[in-house]
């Protein structure tokens, strides 16, 4: 939702002063943007409205299967940090009376996993789910990290 809201800010904040400028010229033509400009700058990785970007000539289907590839290795992990390092260490909480220390212990024993998997969902995330969509539109301006 917030990515959506900042999308809708961005479109919003470059064109409606160019639509305030040809009203006040008294233009006979109003720059209004195409929907289908719309619709790719919705699903393009990128957070800044322009008419138009660079473009690939072509898709590189392989780059794009292993971008996924990689997305899915990334779930099966955190799969896995759940059910061998955080699992098990609520499972023995939930059986014993409620004391402080344990729960304390729970929480730091929890720390390093947690952050395994914040790791995880940012490389999934930022890297390979953006990057493989930025090939299927052929997004050539893949500064994300800049």
């Amino acid at each position: 939702q917030v990515r959506l809201v900042m999308k809708a800010y961005s479109f919003i904040r470059e064109n409606v002063p160019r639509v305030l400028s040809s009203v006040k010229d008294k233009s006979s033509t109003v720059p209004v943007p195409r929907i289908s400009q719309y619709l790719y700058f919705l699903f393009a990785p990128t957070l800044i409205y322009r008419d138009n970007y660079p473009r690939n000539p072509t898709i590189r289907w392989g780059y794009v299967a292993t971008k996924f590839a990689q997305v899915l290795g990334s779930l099966f992990y955190a799969y896995y940090i759940f059910v061998r390092l955080c699992i098990p260490q609520f499972r023995n909480s939930s059986q014993e009376t409620f004391n402080l220390r344990g729960l304390v212990l729970c929480i730091f024993n929890s720390i390093l996993p947690g952050v395994l998997i914040l790791f995880l969902v940012f490389f999934a995330f930022l890297h390979c789910w953006l990057n493989a969509f930025a090939e299927m539109l052929r997004f050539a301006d893949r500064m994300f990290y800049k």
